[in-house]
């Protein structure tokens, strides 16, 4: 396992799968490195590749909205994406791009040691928790799976599109803060 400095560096100089040719910046993850709860969200979007910063854009404006509605610091989370570099066009990304990306969050993740894990969206909740999982009817369920507590809820982009999905959400993101507060 590689400490924070080495594994950015490594990330900074990957070149595992073409993302790394059209990115602006690479999107490490920001956040407390000490968190109870990592956030995991597919990939970055335009705002997020031009400022090397995960879900700064609208997305993250509505997760900040919602985090702070619950009661969580965002500077007490950390968060994550399954790939570190835009995809083209806000695409999902390939199977062999998450895959390229999967052994850095690993490295990321434990480093951190949280006890919660939130997968943002099917694109993140399907790499981590399970390829058939489905967020409209899987969402909100907890799966306890070497020593992490995982869940996943709608992305905020999703939310945005379809807000007629917060109510959902909203009640995720209560019991992401019950779970939370009994740890």
């Amino acid at each position: 396992m590689l400490g924070w400095d080495e594994l950015e560096k490594c990330c900074q100089q990957c070149k595992r799968c073409s993302l790394y040719k059209s990115r602006n910046k690479l999107v490490f993850g920001s956040g407390n490195k000490k968190a109870k709860l990592v956030f995991i969200g597919e990939g970055p979007g335009q705002e997020e590749d031009k400022t090397g910063i995960p879900f700064v854009g609208r997305s993250g404006q509505l997760l900040d909205k919602i985090l702070e509605a619950v009661n969580i610091k965002r500077e007490d989370v950390y968060i994550a994406n399954i790939v570190k570099c835009r995809p083209p066009g806000n695409r999902d990304p390939l199977k062999e791009e998450r895959d390229a990306c999967l052994p850095f969050l690993r490295n990321q993740v434990a480093l951190i040691r949280p006890g919660i894990i939130v997968c943002l969206g099917r694109v993140a909740a399907q790499t981590i928790i399970d390829p058939d999982f489905r967020i409209s009817k899987d969402r909100g369920r907890w799966i306890e799976r070497k020593g992490y507590f995982l869940t996943a809820t709608y992305h905020p982009s999703a939310l945005l599109r379809d807000p007629a999905r917060k109510r959902e959400a909203w009640e995720d993101f209560k019991l992401i803060k019950e779970k939370l507060d009994s740890l």
